[in-house]
């Protein structure tokens, strides 16, 4: 199975301070690969890292066996990479359909967007029937929904999920996470997915990372994770 994304002794600093400390890790094609730890381990750092937008001081970031370490963010993006960042960051002023649009800015094949506009609609009822209203008077959920979506319409080959849980109800976040393996199934997609919620995120996944303080402490399957007595007691409450 070939290797989509990897990082090598991965070193990652806020000026002078140190977040991550020789992070290594993998995902192959078609996996869900989830990092969990406590809030300000570093996972989000790890993703910002993988996107450009925090550069590795030292250690390498490969994509599909490319280098890509010091590529600018927008590059990244052309080379099939999405993140949908936590906190959701879309477009409030703009509509649904506006919001989508933008996601689909590096492409010029108007059928195609068109096509995964509509399958867009397909995968969330609810932006269709939002389509022409403003991304800021949507719910927290239908944001969530709506970040998603704008993400696939840059068809990644690699999906980058940063605290898709983060603020929603219970109900909500379950349909979220069956969309998240919908589209890993049904597109082929690779979703390196980062989250607090550990027992949500060990389940939906293939393999899991644990981080804490910026290093990775133990990666297994999520199966063996998720009966892991350490990770029990830290992440799942039990």
């Amino acid at each position: 199975m070939p290797r989509m994304l990897e990082l090598k002794n991965i070193n990652s600093f806020y000026g002078n301070i140190q977040a991550l400390y020789d992070v290594s890790l993998h995902i192959d094609q078609g996996e869900i690969v989830t990092l969990i730890g406590a809030n300000g381990a570093g996972k989000s750092t790890t993703l910002m890292t993988v996107c450009g937008l925090v550069q590795a001081r030292t250690g390498e970031v490969l994509y599909q066996d490319e280098p890509i370490t010091k590529m600018p963010p927008n590059k990244i993006v052309g080379q099939g990479i999405c993140q949908v960042p936590e906190g959701r960051l879309i477009f409030p002023e703009l509509t649904v359909r506006e919001n989508l649009d933008m996601g689909a800015f590096m492409r010029s094949d108007k059928d195609g967007i068109k096509r995964d506009i509509e399958y867009s609609y397909d995968l969330f009822p609810i932006l269709a029937e939002r389509r022409k209203q403003e991304g800021g008077t949507l719910s927290g959920g239908e944001q969530q929904m709506l970040a998603i979506a704008r993400a696939l319409m840059a068809r990644p080959r690699l999906l980058l999920l940063d605290e898709p849980s983060m603020g929603l109800a219970p109900l909500i976040v379950k349909q979220i996470f069956e969309i998240i393996r919908k589209v890993n199934t049904e597109h082929n997609t690779t979703i390196f997915l980062v989250e607090q919620n550990a027992n949500l995120a060990l389940k939906i996944g293939d393999r899991g990372y644990v981080m804490e303080n910026g290093r990775i402490v133990l990666t297994d399957t999520c199966d063996k994770l998720l009966a892991d007595e350490q990770v029990k007691k830290a992440y799942l409450g039990l």
